[in-house]
């Protein structure tokens, strides 16, 4: 709506999403210059809120960001004591010695954390310096000025009635503008998606590539937990069906968080991801490990998995992309969170620099070489072709060819495989139903497994009914002309959170597609794996989603 009159807020910069990417601008940005205006709009209810991580804590951008953390109170305390891997099998395990393993592989040094909670602190520590943080304030618009640079978004727009037109109660939200916006907001994120798409910012780099990662919090049986321990595995029960794997960190205060990561390219739509996950649960490993214990808190969020060759070009006209908004986790170190930090300093150094020769408006190029030729590069390139070779090949080769690979990179920083490419779209990777046969998976049983609607409740994910459906069909139809008969829907699986199902009239006939947008817990993976790219998930109203409280 052109038309609407918006009130105006100005900063120098304005960061969306306030995770560990944009909550280290803000601090940096101050940390340089107290006098600059600084403000960060996040999506969730509050700090924190919409964070979920595994999460082994690499600190090493925490300890270029703020390198007192400890003194200060950071909530970083259970150092990684045991380091385990194993490939799994129905019935039993195989430790993987951690000798042959690179370097990089090893956890020794790092923290299990909770990342939500770290942002809640790192939000403390960026108010103490005066930045501004507005929670609850989704952003769903781009500002654009007279030369096409962006010079602002649209924040807090609330009152649209279910059909999307304005209500009794309407409330046009507030134009934040700044002299460059930072786009922080993770995985998918729906500006940085309109951003990406406008200046082509993909014009030269490969395909983005992700996973779905789904956790559980376990409070278990004292005798059972061993802090500090962490445990990674591959293997059963995907199998040949996707690529994937668990981890299980031991927290403190007797709790554990295990998790479980399907990569989104796999090909036969009656997978069921979430299933996957209940029935690993089962492994005895797991099943003596989470026995006489009680799951707290459940979550899902979508990983970039791309790595070095899929990073966007991540700077345009009036800002740039940070965090795993230009998708730099390293997928075989499962960590994400210290490139985030590092790629938010680097973005505030910039900005700054900028601001200080009087500029605005323009695109940034000191901060992309900074993040290409710098710690987060280093990071990314002497990985980058352990997805590829996974995808491709499978687990095994993955971790034959692609330790290699590794080894050679991390003492001669070359890489003899070169740069393998991705391929297809997570989304093209889907194969039609017919080539697959149906995968039969065990009833939940309530006790070690539970069903999607049980588990979300434990999410703490709320919306309000009465707002449009922030999950868009650009065709209506397909599901049901085009997805059901060809795909089997699959989005009745994909979905962590059973947002999506296909109902029948009473003589199993005329299929509805339904949407349960208020079952969303923000993962965006139907954005991602729809065989037809016919869903696009637009923020919702602020304060909508999930609320974890120790993710």
């Amino acid at each position: 709506m052109a038309d609407v009159e918006r009130e105006v807020m100005e900063f120098d910069v304005v960061i969306v999403g306030a995770g560990p990417a944009g909550l280290s601008a803000s601090i940096r940005l101050k940390q340089i210059d107290p006098g600059i205006e600084v403000c960060v709009l996040e999506k969730g209810s509050e700090v924190g809120a919409h964070i979920l991580s595994g999460a082994v804590l690499d600190p090493v951008g925490l300890n270029a960001l703020l390198p007192d953390w400890r003194e200060r109170g950071a909530p970083v305390g259970t150092e990684v004591t045991d380091d385990r891997f194993y490939v799994l099998g129905e019935a039993g395990q195989l430790r993987i010695p951690n000798a042959p393993l690179p370097p990089l592989m090893s956890n020794h040094g790092n923290y299990i954390v909770s990342m939500a909670n770290l942002c809640r602190w790192l939000g403390e520590q960026a108010e103490a310096l005066e930045v501004e943080i507005y929670p609850g304030m989704s952003c769903s618009q781009i500002v654009y000025g007279s030369d096409g640079e962006v010079t602002g978004v649209v924040a807090g727009e609330f009152g649209r009635g279910a059909d999307g037109t304005p209500g009794p109660a309407y409330e046009p939200g507030i134009m934040v503008k700044g002299k460059y916006v930072l786009l922080c907001e993770g995985a998918r994120g729906s500006l940085s998606k309109q951003v990406i798409a406008r200046y082509r910012l993909d014009a030269e780099s490969d395909v983005p590539k992700f996973g779905l990662g789904m956790k559980e919090i376990w409070d278990v049986a004292p005798e059972n937990h061993r802090q500090g321990r962490v445990i990674h595995t591959l293997g059963w029960p995907l199998g040949s069906n996707a690529g994937g794997g668990s981890f299980i960190y031991h927290m403190e205060n007797n709790q554990v968080s295990i998790g479980f990561v399907v990569h989104l390219n796999y090909r036969n739509p009656h997978l069921f991801p979430y299933m996957e996950f209940q029935r690993f649960k089962h492994h005895p490993m797991v099943v003596e490990l989470l026995a006489g214990g009680r799951r707290v808190a459940y979550g899902a969020r979508a990983i970039t998995e791309g790595g070095w060759q899929s990073i966007p070009k991540p700077v345009f006209p009036g800002g740039l992309l940070a965090g795993c908004a230009a998708g730099l986790v390293n997928v075989p170190r499962i960590k994400g969170n210290h490139n985030a930090m590092l790629s938010g300093i680097a973005a505030a150094e910039s900005a700054h620099a900028a601001i200080a020769a009087g500029r605005s408006g323009d695109e940034l190029q000191d901060y992309e070489a900074a993040l290409r030729e710098g710690p987060v590069g280093k990071d990314l390139r002497r990985v980058r072709n352990v997805k590829p070779l996974w995808s491709k090949y499978g687990s095994a080769a993955s971790m034959a060819l692609g330790g290699v690979d590794m080894w050679f990179a991390n003492l001669t920083g070359w890489n003899p495989l070169g740069t393998l490419r991705h391929g297809v779209t997570d989304a093209e990777a889907t194969e039609e139903a017919a080539r697959h046969r149906p995968i039969d998976y065990p009833k939940p049983d309530g006790k070690i497994s539970f069903d999607r609607l049980t588990n979300v409740s434990f999410s703490g994910t709320g919306h309000d009914e009465g707002q449009p459906c922030h999950l868009h069909l650009i065709d209506p139809g397909a599901p049901i002309r085009i997805n059901l008969p060809r795909y089997a829907e699959p989005a009745e699986r994909y979905c962590p959170a059973g947002v999506y199902e296909v109902q029948y009239d009473s003589e199993g006939g005329n299929p509805d597609f339904r949407i349960n947008p208020s079952n969303c817990v923000h993962c965006k993976t139907c954005d991602i794996k729809d065989p037809i790219a016919n869903i696009e998930w637009r923020v919702p109203q602020g304060g909508g989603g999930p609320n974890y409280p120790n993710m």
